[in-house]
């Protein structure tokens, strides 16, 4: 249908690769944020508290206040923050797959995505918060449900659900940050207090923001991380030969989790508005005209990825799955290595592994969430 597909609902699908990533990471191409917010008639949409709220996060600001956010954080998860994680992260896999080996054992058959895929990221970005274990099941499942607003099109009951969900996410981290604030650590949420102390005078400004990076570092975690663990695998088996392949070959781990981004990407699609007259593959984008990156389809062109629709372990192939430039996921090596991980211990310990049945997806478009991975040994 071609680069630049009008869509029915007003502005384009971006489905070429090349087109994506011109937007990914051209200037003039911005973030919906609350200044275009307030230029659109949908009032009822942009207006919503989810929508709002988000609004105020990293990934729905431009320069220079994204430019100054970003810096604050510097590269979170750098080669040696990743070293440190890594031990902790084996043992949560170790403990994850055992209880899936008890409850194959027992039953016969297993949920890989809710007894492994959904565990391991609010363990893993648990920890790193120091936010208590027993927590952990609760802001799994507002997370699940605040994410309805960064849909595409939500229905009125969808952004009900945000809304409520939107209340319990802020409840639960302003008051993080209060108890930090009042007992600082050496815990990541400490060290961006006192960052942000630096850098503003009102106390309250800086809670604000550290509030917003806790909420959106950790939506993003869950709901694109689990979503990869699990298409990942299921990518893999339902590929003839690649399971029995990958083990005899685990040096090729780190391209079978390359391919799975390229493959199955957790984020079907991102948005961005035209800052300005602007045109795009050929055709004049006006000003203000909001675009839908399609990851999928870009890792699927043909002309940057032959024979797209094959999973191919070694293909070398590029993606975007990560987004691109200012925008670029901030958690891509983390993803990366929980899922390196994973693979890797599930190729040792689960030789025969099998799906019993094709995974199930939650009513969603851009966070494409396995709600079910049914799998036996």
């Amino acid at each position: 249908m071609g680069d630049l597909v009008p869509a029915p609902w007003g502005g384009y699908l971006v489905t070429g690769y090349d087109a994506c990533n011109q937007v990914l990471r051209g200037r003039t191409w911005l973030v919906p944020d609350f200044a275009w917010q307030e230029r659109q008639a949908d009032t009822e949409r942009w207006q919503a508290v989810a929508t709002q709220e988000m609004s105020r996060t990293l990934h729905r600001i431009n320069a220079p206040e994204h430019t100054r956010q970003r810096r604050s954080l510097g590269n979170l998860f750098d080669r040696h923050t990743l070293q440190a994680m890594a031990p902790d992260i084996e043992a949560d896999v170790a403990g994850l797959l055992d209880h899936l080996a008890e409850r194959i054992s027992e039953d016969g058959e297993a949920d890989l995505a809710a007894l492994v895929s959904e565990r391991l990221p609010i363990n893993t970005v648990g920890r790193w918060l120091d936010i208590a274990p027993e927590d952990y099941a609760h802001i799994l499942e507002i997370t699940h449900n605040q994410v309805y607003a960064q849909e595409l099109l939500p229905t009125k009951s969808q952004l009900a659900i945000s809304e409520a969900a939107t209340f319990q996410l802020r409840r639960y981290f302003t008051g993080l940050v209060q108890e930090r604030r009042e007992n600082p650590g050496d815990d990541v949420v400490s060290g961006w207090i006192r960052t942000w102390d630096a850098l503003e005078s009102d106390r309250a400004a800086t809670d604000r923001i550290v509030y917003h990076l806790i909420m959106f570092l950790t939506i993003a975690s869950l709901e694109a991380t689990g979503t990869l663990l699990s298409s990942m695998v299921w990518s893999l088996l339902r590929s003839p030969g690649s399971w029995d392949w990958l083990r005899a070959r685990p040096e090729h781990v780190d391209d079978a989790v390359e391919e799975a981004l390229r493959y199955d990407p957790p984020t079907r699609f991102n948005s961005r508005v035209a800052g300005e007259d602007t045109v795009l593959s050929g055709v004049l984008v006006p000003k203000d005209t909001m675009v839908h990156v399609m990851y999928g389809a870009a890792n699927h062109d043909p002309r940057r990825n032959p024979d797209p629709h094959t999973f191919d372990i070694l293909r070398k192939g590029s993606h975007i799955a990560f987004g691109g430039g200012a925008h670029y996921c901030i958690g891509a090596g983390l993803a990366r290595l929980e899922a390196r991980t994973l693979l890797s211990q599930l190729l040792r310990r689960f030789p025969t592994l099998r799906a019993v049945s094709p995974p199930e997806y939650a009513s969603r478009m851009v966070f494409h969430r396995v709600t079910s991975l049914r799998v036996a040994a």
